[in-house]
C-alpha cells in the first residue's frame, strides 16, 4: 500500500544512502525547511514536472460510468506496455462521482477505491509517476452549487486515503471545469479543494487547470494561491477542432455547426500557417508559466480516428515537440480506446506512426 509503518532502526549513514538512492531513482529536488526540527521535504514542482515528461492518459476505463462500458478494462500488461514503450508517466482519469451517493457523507465505494489502488500501485511499482484526478463529474459542471459538498467530500476521502503514498503520486483537482463551473466559481472552489488536500497532504504536488475545459485562453483567469508553490498548472489542446474532432459523434454544436461529420477529410499538412497557430497558442501558455513561475503540463491532446493517420501523426508529433521545446510535460489522450487510442486492443500492437510521434525512436 506504499505506506511507511513502524519505527526505523536505520543508522544515519544507511539512511543517507537510501535517501540518495531515492533521489537518483525519482529525480526529485526538495526544498527542506530551515528549522532544525523540520522533517518535511517539499518536492520541487519543476522537478516533478520533468518526471511526468512524456506521459499518457489511460482513459475510457475508470472514468467511464462503469469500467468496461466504454470499451476499456484495465489489465496489468497495459502498465508494462506503457513503461516499455518509453513513456515517463501515466495520467489516470477517474469518475469518482459515479461511485459515491449524492447524500452525505458521500462515501466512496470501497470496492471501487480498491480498484483505483490497484491501478495506482501498478504505476508506482514500475516507477511511473501517476496523476490521479476527478474526471467526468458532469453533474458538478452543470450544477456546482448543489454538488459542491460532494466534490469537496470526495477530495477529503481521496486525500486521506493516499496521504502516505510516495511523492510520485500527484493529485489533479478536476478535469476540464466547464458548463456553469465558470472561472469565478471554479477559482473559489479550487481553493477550498486545495485546502482540504493540504490538511492531509501538505507536501503533495497538485495539478490545477483553468475553466472552459482547461483552455489556454482561460489561463489568464486562473487564480491559484500564490503562497502554495507545490502546484503544476495544466491546459488541454485540441486545435484546430475541425481537424482533431472530425466525425466525432458527441460534437452537436460547435461554431454554429450541428455535426462534425462535414469535417471528415480535413487534413493537417504542417504548413507554416498551421504550425504558427500552434506556436502562438503555446507561447501564451509559456509566457503565463514564466510570468507566474509555475511549471506547465499539457494534460490532453489527440486527434480522432476519423482523420487520416498521416495527418494525425504529423499533428501529434508537432504538438509533442512544441510542448517539449516550451519546457512542458505532456499526457497524450489516450492509450487504447478506439477513438484516440495509441494501442490497438484487437491486434495487440501499437499504432506505430502515433507512438513514434510521441516517443522518438532510438537510433
Amino acid at each position: 500500500m506504499w505506506k511507511a509503518t513502524g519505527q526505523s532502526t536505520l543508522t544515519i549513514s544507511s539512511l543517507l544512502v537510501l535517501l540518495t538512492l531515492a533521489k537518483v531513482t525519482f529525480g526529485f529536488a526538495y526544498s527542506v525547511a530551515a528549522e532544525p526540527n523540520a522533517a518535511t521535504r517539499i518536492p520541487d514542482p519543476f522537478a516533478v514536472n520533468k518526471l511526468i515528461g512524456r506521459g499518457i492518459n489511460i482513459g475510457n476505463a475508470l472514468d467511464a460510468p462503469s469500467e468496461g462500458e466504454w470499451g476499456v478494462t484495465l489489465k496489468e500488461e497495459y502498465f508494462d506496455l506503457v513503461k516499455q514503450a518509453g513513456f515517463n508517466s501515466i495520467r489516470l482519469p477517474v469518475r469518482w462521482s459515479a461511485h459515491a451517493p449524492n447524500v452525505p457523507p458521500y462515501a466512496i465505494d470501497p470496492g471501487f477505491m480498491k480498484r483505483v489502488d490497484w491501478a495506482v500501485n501498478n504505476c508506482l511499482s514500475r516507477n511511473l509517476p501517476v496523476v490521479l484526478n476527478i474526471h467526468n463529474y458532469f453533474e458538478f459542471y452543470n450544477d456546482p452549487r448543489n454538488h459542491k459538498d460532494k466534490y469537496l467530500a470526495l477530495w477529503k476521502q481521496i486525500a486521506e486515503h493516499y496521504k502516505d503514498y510516495p511523492d510520485t503520486l500527484l493529485f489533479e483537482l478536476l478535469n476540464e471545469p466547464q458548463g456553469k463551473l465558470r472561472a469565478s466559481p471554479w477559482n473559489l472552489l479550487l481553493k477550498q479543494a486545495l485546502a482540504i488536500v493540504r490538511e492531509s497532504n501538505p507536501n503533495r504536488t497538485v495539478v490545477i487547470g483553468p475553466a472552459n475545459g482547461n483552455a489556454i485562453e482561460y489561463l489568464k483567469s486562473l487564480d491559484i494561491p500564490k503562497d502554495d508553490r507545490n502546484i503544476i498548472v495544466t491546459f488541454h489542446y485540441y486545435l484546430p477542432m475541425k481537424f482533431t474532432h472530425q466525425g466525432a459523434p458527441w460534437i452537436t454544436d460547435f461554431e454554429g455547426e450541428k455535426s462534425a461529420d462535414s469535417w471528415v477529410g480535413t487534413k493537417w499538412t504542417g504548413t507554416e500557417e498551421e504550425k504558427q497557430a500552434v506556436i502562438k497558442d503555446f507561447n501564451v501558455a509559456a509566457a503565463w508559466a514564466n510570468q507566474n513561475n509555475r511549471p506547465m503540463n499539457l494534460g490532453e491532446f489527440g486527434a480522432y480516428n476519423k482523420a487520416d493517420m498521416e495527418s494525425r501523426a504529423r499533428w501529434t508529433k508537432f504538438i509533442a515537440d512544441t510542448a517539449v521545446q516550451c519546457g512542458f510535460s505532456f499526457d497524450y489522450w489516450e492509450f487504447c480506446a478506439q477513438e484516440f487510442g495509441l494501442y490497438d486492443q484487437q491486434t495487440k500492437s501499437w499504432r506505430k506512426p502515433l507512438l513514434d510521434a510521441l516517443i522518438p525512436p532510438k537510433p
